[in-house]
C-alpha cells in the first residue's frame, strides 16, 4: 500500500445526484483503506446526507496544507477552478469526470473503485501542467492579475466585434491585427477553446504557448506556437466595443481599456495532475475527439 496519501480532500463545485453518488463512492474507497477524508467546506454543506460516516470539512483555500491529495468530482470546468487554487501548494489533484469531454478529469464514475485502489497501491503517474499569468498594466502599473490553466482570451466583451491590437513577444514586435480577439493557450488548453478556433493540439508536456486569432480579418493570420518562456505583450489600439475584457479559463473576467498593456507569461507555479498508470494523452484524444473510430485501433507488434 502506498503510504504517501494519509489525508485526502474531496471537492465539487456543483451538487447533483450523480455527483453525490460519485463522492460517496470515492469516500468509501478511501475509508476502506484507512485514509482520512476531508471535504471542502462548501462541498460538505451541499451534501444532503452523511453517508453514515462522521465527516470533516476544510476551507477550500486550506486544502493544500491539510491534504496530500485533492479529488475533484465534476467536469473539466470544476478541475480548472480548483486547479488554479491548488497550483501554489504542489499537492496533486485527480479528477472524477461528471461533465462532458473530461480531458483533465481522467477517472470515469465506473472506474472509481478500481482506479483509486490502484492509486493507493502506488499505480499512478503525475503530470506537471503549467499555468498562464495574465496582467493588465496601466501607465506601467499592474492594476489586475489572474492565472489560467487553459487559456486567456482577449475579446471585446458583450456583443462580439472587431478589435485592432498589436502583439510583441518579449520586446520583439510580431504584428498588428484586426480580429474578433485572441486566444492565448497553454498546452493544457490547446484541446479547449483554442482547438475550436483552429489551433493545434499540443502535448501537455510541451514548454510552449499557442496564440490563436479569433476570426482574423486576413486569411494569412494563422495560429502561432511560441516558446513557453516568452512574455506576450498586447496593446489594444481600437475596438468596436466599449467594454473589452480578458477571460481566464472562461471563469474570471477582467475589464481593460485602450492603451492598457496586457502581459501573458508562464505562471511560476504548476498544477500537479495525478493520473491512473494506464492514462494516455493520445488515448484521451482518440476517445474524446473520435479519431478514426471506424477504422479500429492498430498496435505495433
Amino acid at each position: 500500500m502506498n503510504q504517501s496519501f494519509k489525508t485526502v480532500a474531496i471537492v465539487a463545485r456543483r451538487q447533483t445526484d450523480a455527483i453525490e453518488a460519485s463522492i460517496n463512492a470515492v469516500e468509501a474507497v478511501f475509508h476502506q483503506r484507512g485514509v482520512k477524508v476531508l471535504f471542502g467546506s462548501q462541498t460538505l454543506a451541499a451534501l444532503p446526507g452523511a453517508n453514515g460516516i462522521s465527516r470533516e470539512s476544510v476551507a477550500e483555500e486550506d486544502m493544500g496544507s491539510a491534504a496530500d491529495l485533492v479529488v475533484v468530482v465534476g467536469g473539466d470546468g470544476s478541475l480548472l477552478g480548483f486547479g488554479r487554487e491548488m497550483a501554489a501548494s504542489a499537492v496533486p489533484v485527480v479528477g472524477v469526470n461528471r461533465g462532458g469531454l473530461g480531458f483533465l478529469a481522467a477517472i470515469s464514475p465506473d472506474q472509481i473503485d478500481t482506479k483509486f485502489t490502484e492509486i493507493l497501491d502506488g499505480q499512478f503517474t503525475t503530470e506537471e501542467h503549467f499555468l498562464l499569468q495574465a496582467s493588465i498594466l496601466r501607465d506601467g502599473e499592474v492594476i489586475a492579475q489572474q492565472s489560467a490553466l487553459n487559456d486567456v482570451v482577449v475579446s471585446p466583451g458583450g456583443v462580439m466585434g472587431m478589435m485592432e491590437f498589436s502583439l510583441w513577444l518579449d520586446d520583439e514586435f510580431v504584428y498588428d491585427q484586426r480580429s474578433d480577439g485572441l486566444i492565448v493557450a497553454s498546452p493544457t488548453g490547446s484541446t479547449a477553446y483554442a482547438l475550436s478556433a483552429g489551433g493545434p493540439i499540443m502535448h501537455p508536456g510541451l514548454d510552449a504557448i499557442v496564440v490563436v486569432p479569433m476570426f482574423p480579418h486576413t486569411l494569412t493570420s494563422r495560429p502561432l506556437v511560441v516558446p513557453g518562456n516568452n512574455v506576450l505583450r498586447l496593446r489594444l489600439q481600437n475596438s468596436s466595443s466599449t467594454s473589452p475584457q480578458i477571460s481566464c479559463d472562461s471563469q474570471v473576467q477582467i475589464k481593460f481599456q485602450a492603451g492598457d498593456e496586457i502581459q501573458i507569461r508562464k505562471h511560476p507555479n504548476a498544477l500537479t495532475l495525478l493520473c491512473p498508470s494506464d492514462h494516455s494523452f493520445y488515448e484521451a484524444c482518440r476517445s474524446k475527439l473520435d479519431w478514426a473510430s471506424r477504422l479500429g485501433g492498430q498496435k505495433l507488434s
